[in-house]
């Protein structure tokens, strides 16, 4: 399957075809500042400055307050400060969480700006293998993920004076565990007498009863961003192809418009971006003279950071800047000079079935409210423009919410990390949105799997084998694949296979340069498949002293490939510090593979006579994705990593394995699995 296979070839495109029809609507949303301003000038003409005396007096009494903010009021970067200048708690640290690491990272640096501090000493950040704080660290943004890491050692959160949940509105997993936490620290700080913990729970949209309901009906206080008027056109005719659709909404934009207004593009993966990205480039390459020059920009999480922050530089004059960017440029960051938004009203998003045990990323429809975050993109200088690629009665039909990440995946590690906090009763944990019944019952019977748990007398609890595998930062069956590794003397392999599978992608593929990838990347590649070709590129990096010619050379992303190397560190420490021993197979790659076997045996799949592909777990029908180095090849049986979902089910990141190893890992489970087959 070729990569832009979904789009129309340049040739065929007429620079003159009629924009179908939209039908028009006019409203407002919010705007924000300038970035040519001096940064005090700019804290000052933030919307939320007008309100910091009141906000100050109201926070100094509440213990637990819902701030609604328009995007652009400048709610993330000030209110920490407003507490801390204000001296409201400053016995302990302000902490600020983030669902995504580039948020937490770039808002620490801005903050530290903002403060004229180094950053690491007043205002710090941390990140999964990422600790960029010290003893000064007074404001600490953190992925969710790591404050809840802080709490399974100290489960009242002793060093902080505030927690911000911010962006709660995305509702990951992380964060719907953490307001649990949170608010269980909050009510035993209480109980104790120790100091009080202020919890501020900070979003754009959101549902506000509920939250204002979980947190003992704490007040909702809402600040104005700056309203500028955006046009909504809606397809009076459903789009078969949101891909084509957006493609000539791209050109007749830039046949139209001035070209100091920049255009964004919501599409749903890298694959989708990179093929567009290529096509608009081919196009812009035949347009009449006279027309202004287009710089096509792609935005997705693991693009090399050199590339992403591309997107935010100015553009010569007489230029237009397109960014063909997935749901990364929602909320996170700020990009300046867009007027115009395309919204394929389409997004990448995980769903799990406890029946089939399947966690496929799956293309699907935005809920209303990521519909409006990408809407308000357009408005955030001036008045703006935003083509959605769909109906108003498509809209209407869309869920007004999107569906908490916590009622839509496997809940293994959310169970373990419950375990590792000493929950009373997992079961009755205090969400905010339950999980379904089947979904934790499922959850449960993998951790059994694993060995992580028993049951006793109606209690269940970690085994000593799921304590160590709540120590490392991973998914459980990565954890258990580490921990199973001396048995199979690998050690050293499996900790960078695991760390290469931990990050965003370390290969870049250019769709352009497909001819050339292939042909530096043939002398990595392994009949055994995508982890042991992971792992002769790692070799070779680190062989080569991690040299960043070399990974320009061979299409590797420098960056994604140093974060590797930073993570294998951090994990080898955590298994020293379990006294495990650490060998190497050096050339033996059976071990690796039967050590692979051991650890992702839930996820296998059989060749079937008709050559296709089905999982052992639920017989369902899956494909080798083409990405992967085993794509023209049939082995008998493989385990993945994980299930992409387009247009049929695809299995990423392939390993070679013999049955009889699967039976060796957990005879009673495909024993089970073989009966259920029969029948």
């Amino acid at each position: 399957m070729s990569q832009d296979s979904d789009l129309p070839p340049a040739k065929k495109f007429k620079t003159g075809s009629p924009l179908f029809p939209f039908s028009r609507k006019t409203v407002m949303l919010a705007g924000t500042r300038k970035s040519q301003i001096p940064v005090e000038l700019q804290r000052r003409n933030l919307p939320i400055f007008q309100a910091r005396a009141q906000l100050i007096g109201q926070l100094r009494q509440l213990d637990s307050v819902v701030l609604i903010g328009e995007t652009g009021s400048g709610k993330t970067t000030q209110v920490p400060q407003y507490l801390y200048e204000a001296g409201i708690g400053r016995q302990g640290i302000i902490a600020v969480t983030q669902p995504r690491r580039v948020a937490a990272i770039s808002l620490a640096t801005r903050v530290s700006e903002e403060k004229k501090s180094e950053l690491g000493k007043l205002v710090g950040y941390t990140v999964r293998f990422e600790d960029i704080t010290s003893e000064e660290t007074k404001i600490k943004f953190l992925t969710d993920g790591m404050l809840l890491r802080e709490a399974i050692g100290d489960s009242l959160l002793r060093r902080y004076s505030s927690v911000i949940l911010d962006e709660a509105h995305e509702r990951t997993v992380h964060t719907d565990v953490l307001f649990g936490i949170v608010k269980a620290a909050q009510k035993k700080r209480k109980e104790l007498g120790k100091s009080p913990l202020k919890v501020i729970i900070m979003s754009a949209t959101m549902d506000v009863d509920q939250f204002s309901q979980y947190f003992n009906s704490a007040p909702v206080l809402y600040l104005e961003g700056r309203q500028h008027p955006i046009q909504i056109y809606y397809t009076k005719q459903p789009q078969s192809d949101y891909l084509q659709a957006a493609l000539i909404s791209v050109f007749q934009i830039h046949q139209e418009a001035p070209s100091s207004q920049d255009i964004l593009v919501f599409l749903t993966g890298q694959e989708e971006i990179e093929a567009m990205t290529k096509t608009c480039r081919d196009i812009a390459k035949h347009l009449p003279d006279g027309q202004p020059q287009m710089m096509v920009m792609p935005l997705y999480a693991s693009l090399p950071p050199s590339q992403q922050l591309r997107v935010f530089q100015g553009t010569p004059k007489g230029c237009r800047k397109v960014i063909l960017s997935t749901n990364i440029g929602e909320t996170s960051i700020t990009i300046t000079g867009i007027k115009y938004v395309i919204d394929t009203g389409m997004v990448k998003a995980k769903k799990y079935s406890p029946e089939s045990s399947l966690e496929v990323l799956a293309v699907q429809r935005v809920s209303k409210a990521q519909a409006w975050q990408r809407t308000g993109r357009a408005g955030r200088e001036d008045s703006g423009v935003c083509y959605r690629l769909y109906t108003e009665d498509e809209f209407e039909k869309f869920d007004k919410m999107t569906i908490p990440e916590i009622q839509r995946c496997n809940l293994a590690s959310v169970m373990l990390q419950l375990l590792a906090l000493k929950i009373p009763n997992v079961l009755t944990f205090d969400f905010m949105s339950k999980p379904s019944p089947d979904t934790i019952q499922a959850a449960i019977e993998q951790l059994h799997l694993l060995g992580a748990i028993e049951r006793k007398e109606d209690q269940i609890i970690l085994t000593p084998l799921g304590r160590k595998m709540a120590a490392f930062p991973l998914e459980p069956r990565f954890s258990k694949t580490i921990l199973l590794s001396p048995k199979f003397h690998c050690t050293e392999e499996i900790l960078s296979i695991i760390s290469l599978l931990s990050v965003d992608s370390v290969l870049y593929n250019p769709p352009s340069k497909r001819d050339e990838i292939q042909a530096v990347r043939k002398k990595f590649i392994s009949s055994e498949g995508d982890h042991i070709t992971l792992l002769n590129i790692y070799r070779a990096f680190k062989n080569l002293g991690k040299s960043k010619d070399w990974c320009r050379e061979n299409f590797v992303n420098s960056r994604n490939m140093t974060l590797v190397s930073d993570v294998r560190s951090q994990l080898r420490n955590i298994c020293i510090k379990m006294s495990m021993p650490i060998e190497s197979s050096r050339t033996d790659l059976v071990n690796i593979r039967q050590c692979l076997a051991h650890g992702l045996f839930m996820n296998t799949a059989e060749l079937q006579s008709d050559g296709t592909y089905t999982t052992t777990s639920t017989r369902q029908p899956v494909a080798i994705h083409p990405s992967s180095v085993l794509f023209h090849c049939k082995p008998a049986c493989v385990v993945y990593n994980e299930l992409l979902h387009t247009s049929k089910c695809y299995m990423r990141d392939l390993c070679v394995v013999d049955a009889d190893w699967l039976y060796d890992a957990a005879p009673e489970y495909f024993r089970r699995k073989l009966k259920t087959a029969k029948n």
